[in-house]
């Protein structure tokens, strides 16, 4: 593993225990053992790093939405709701003790929203929605059916799923096939 792999999985690592808003370059060069110096040799700075996070350390939600959107008769409806489901839940799991702490204040959410441009997080949401009207070309899903709203149904449950389990500090409950049935019904 080089330098800049090892400075992600210390970012993923240090900002997973503290938070975006309280994770500095300084520790996570230093947990990583390389210098800040090193850190920026690579990244521009914090939002970047944390772009590469997102998009590196965190389960594939974007390649997997890709794949599904070019090709998305490649497998059964349901299982490609399920696999997305399963994605969604590990991703935000996974991504929500990292960018909850962007939330801490107005003007760190601000300067964070201007820094992410098209990375925020209505990326995962269009990316669903994406997919879900390359579906309906194939005629496997109703052609009346709202794509942005189905989006959000499935992503905002499997949200939902991660912030109670964060929260409780428990394991998620698998709901990625009853979520993915439930939305099915209606489409």
């Amino acid at each position: 593993m080089g330098s800049r792999e090892e400075i992600v999985a210390a970012a993923a690592k240090v900002m997973r225990e503290q938070g975006y808003a309280h994770a500095t370059t300084k520790v996570i060069a230093q947990t990583a053992g390389y210098s800040e110096a090193m850190l920026y040799k690579h990244f521009r700075d914090k939002t970047d790093l944390f772009l590469s996070v997102m998009a590196e350390e965190l389960p594939a939600l974007d390649s997997t939405l890709a794949e599904l959107t070019a090709d998305p008769g490649q497998a059964a409806l349901r299982d490609n709701l399920v696999r997305v489901a399963r994605l969604g839940l590990a991703f935000y799991l996974d991504g929500f003790p990292i960018a909850v702490s962007v939330f801490s204040s107005r003007e760190l959410l601000r300067s964070h929203r201007e820094r992410l441009g098209g990375h925020g997080p209505r990326r995962p949401l269009n990316g669903v929605a994406a997919y879900l009207r390359a579906e309906q070309a194939l005629g496997r899903i109703k052609p009346d059916t709202d794509a942005e709203a189905a989006a959000a149904l499935l992503l905002g449950a499997c949200f939902q799923q991660a912030f109670l389990s964060t929260f409780e500090e428990s394991e998620p409950a698998d709901l990625a096939g009853r979520i993915a049935d439930t939305l099915l019904a209606g489409l």
